[in-house]
């Protein structure tokens, strides 16, 4: 059985659709999913996804269009100096204003192959509410709709037949950043478990965590927190698969001895092997020694591969060029086979 691999989310949107005016974005976004699926189709990928192409980030298409926001929420700030903001939720009670379901079925209607779809952890979302506190809507209860609304964003993907449902979780290594004791990220863990406890054993099955230290304007925002601290803490996660950033890593090998001693029992890690904020397209041949360097920690059964990050997980962020990011996947798809046919399989 060869090797499987998957893309992680975003890929640059084409001009076109970033240049599309509010009465020309919808055909354009439409324009651009179909020729994102029919490209990584043509590249050989055997599990595709939209590219998050109608997505304004990864982060915050659930609140796209909510109007009890205001702007100036928490600030995530990057390596290189630029930050991002998220908003600042102003009342309740809280609901999504959008589905990932939506996204996963516009990439379905141009797909020949298995489709997945990315959502974002509630402990995402759990920063939108005020460190203050909102009159007449406690946390809890905050808490309480998130992630009854997380799951319902989970289900309707798995009803809607996605090959896998990848929860991003990229703020956890940030975690870990904010707060070195490990409360925080012991708060994120436990709310996202309150989610995926909702799901039978079966259903966990597909569904996915990936974590990675942030890949945006070719910078990161917590490349340099250890690893080896979250590792443990991260596959505490009621999850059947995880996908974990290693291209970008300084000592993947001693990283991946972490993985191989920690990972769930029936979990599969898919490793990463392509660095999107690289602006060097990688070698299959490259690729195919980062497949066999995991493959002497991790059973080939165990064992998958996908890229660190996305490559544009904000709208804006056109860093890396879209021909960049299919070339990088289509030494990832070449490298990955390579792979397994030196491994026997």
């Amino acid at each position: 059985m060869p090797i499987p691999t998957e893309p992680i989310g975003s890929i640059p949107r084409p001009a076109e659709l970033t240049g599309a005016s509010p009465s020309e974005r919808a055909a354009a976004a439409e324009r651009a999913v179909q020729d994102t699926v029919q490209r990584l189709q043509e590249l050989g990928s055997p599990v595709v996804s939209d590219g998050e192409q109608s997505k304004p980030s990864f982060a915050t298409y659930p609140v796209e269009g909510l109007t009890a926001l205001a702007p100036d929420g928490p600030v995530i700030p990057f390596a290189d100096g630029h930050q991002r903001q998220l908003p600042r939720l102003t009342e309740g009670p809280f609901r999504y204003a959008r589905r990932a379901e939506e996204y996963l079925r516009a990439a379905q209607r141009h797909a020949s192959v298995p489709v997945k779809q990315a959502v974002i952890a509630p402990s995402m979302l759990s920063l939108l509410y005020p460190a203050d506190g909102l009159d007449g809507y406690p946390r809890e209860a905050f808490l309480d709709d998130l992630a009854g609304e997380a799951e319902a964003d989970i289900r309707s993907c798995l009803d809607a037949g996605a090959h896998v449902v990848q929860v991003d979780f990229t703020e956890a290594r940030l975690a870990l950043k904010l707060d070195p004791s490990g409360g925080l990220l012991e708060n994120f863990v436990a709310l996202n478990n309150r989610v995926l406890e909702r799901f039978s054993g079966e259903e966990r099955a597909r569904i996915g965590v990936h974590t990675c230290p942030g890949a945006d304007l070719d910078s990161t925002h917590s490349l340099d927190v250890d690893y080896a601290a979250l590792l443990p803490r991260l596959f505490q996660l009621n999850a059947g698969v995880f996908y974990l950033q290693m291209a970008g890593e300084s000592d993947p090998d001693r990283v991946l001895s972490v993985v191989a001693g920690h990972l769930p029992a029936g979990a599969r890690a898919f490793i990463g092997v392509i660095d999107p904020i690289d602006p060097a397209v990688e070698t299959p041949e490259q690729v195919r020694d980062r497949v066999l360097a995991a493959a002497r920690h991790l059973p080939a059964d165990r064992l998958g591969t996908c890229d660190d990050c996305g490559f544009a997980p904000f709208a804006d962020d056109t860093s890396t060029s879209r021909e960049t990011a299919f070339a990088k996947i289509a030494a990832r798809v070449q490298g990955t086979a390579m792979a397994a046919g030196q491994l026997g399989l």
